[in-house]
């Protein structure tokens, strides 16, 4: 798999703080970026807002607007999830990349880290897929893993996929093990199933009973 240190890039060269406004301008204007780095005497600090940037007086430095600008960024240290994290906090589609000296070293594109997303296994290998709910303060991750493996099955990841203050619903990527075990044996621990699937016996034989009954009722 490909190091997410790969992906840094200095395709555009960062703002530097001493620029125009009108020359940042100039130079964003075809670049769809809702941020842009701005560099002071090399030292990173902070991002501009593109939509902000059209409003600024041209004649005024970038660093005129200092206050205007969001201090996001990610470490070289960082790992992907923790990258991405960084990009949905921040409602951005660029994050600058800092050292550990703070040192700027460039920035990551969203597009690429969702590439480097799909070579993970958890989207790039063969598995079914297996939502489940069940109260915040009952559930347990632990438990989840236990349900599946317990059924010969193989995790290729999970995680939180959507959260309330009372419910929490778990997205569960599996590669081997008898699917329609693995769902019965979660209901058996109480928690829902949200996904739907064909290898479902237990709403198959609902479906099959609530057929039944509607050609009773309709003789």
């Amino acid at each position: 798999m490909t190091e997410i240190l790969n992906y840094i890039t200095n395709d555009y060269k960062a703002l530097d703080s001493l620029e125009t406004i009108f020359d940042a301008q100039d130079r964003l204007d075809e670049i769809s970026f809702s941020h842009f780095p701005v560099v002071e005497e090399g030292v990173y600090i902070g991002c501009i807002i593109k939509d902000d940037l059209e409003t600024f007086d041209g004649d005024k430095k970038v660093a005129d607007y200092r206050f205007t600008l969001e201090p996001f960024y990610a470490r070289t240290t960082m790992i992907w999830l923790d990258v991405l994290e960084v990009f949905a906090k921040n409602h951005t589609n660029l994050v600058p990349v800092l050292d550990e000296n703070n040192q700027y070293k460039g920035y990551y594109e969203i597009e690429d880290i969702i590439k480097f997303f799909h070579e993970t296994p958890f989207l790039k290998e063969q598995g079914g897929i297996i939502i489940v709910q069940k109260g915040i303060l009952d559930y347990s991750m632990s438990q989840v893993a236990q349900i599946v493996e317990s059924n010969n099955g193989k995790l290729l990841g999970l995680f939180v996929s959507e959260a309330t203050t009372e419910n929490v619903q778990i997205t569960i990527k599996i590669s081997l093990g008898g699917m329609n075990d693995i769902i019965q044996t979660f209901r058996r621990y109480n928690y829902e199933i949200i996904s739907e699937h064909q290898e479902d016996n237990y709403i198959n034989n609902l479906k099959e009973r609530s057929d039944y009954l509607d050609k009773y009722l309709n003789i």
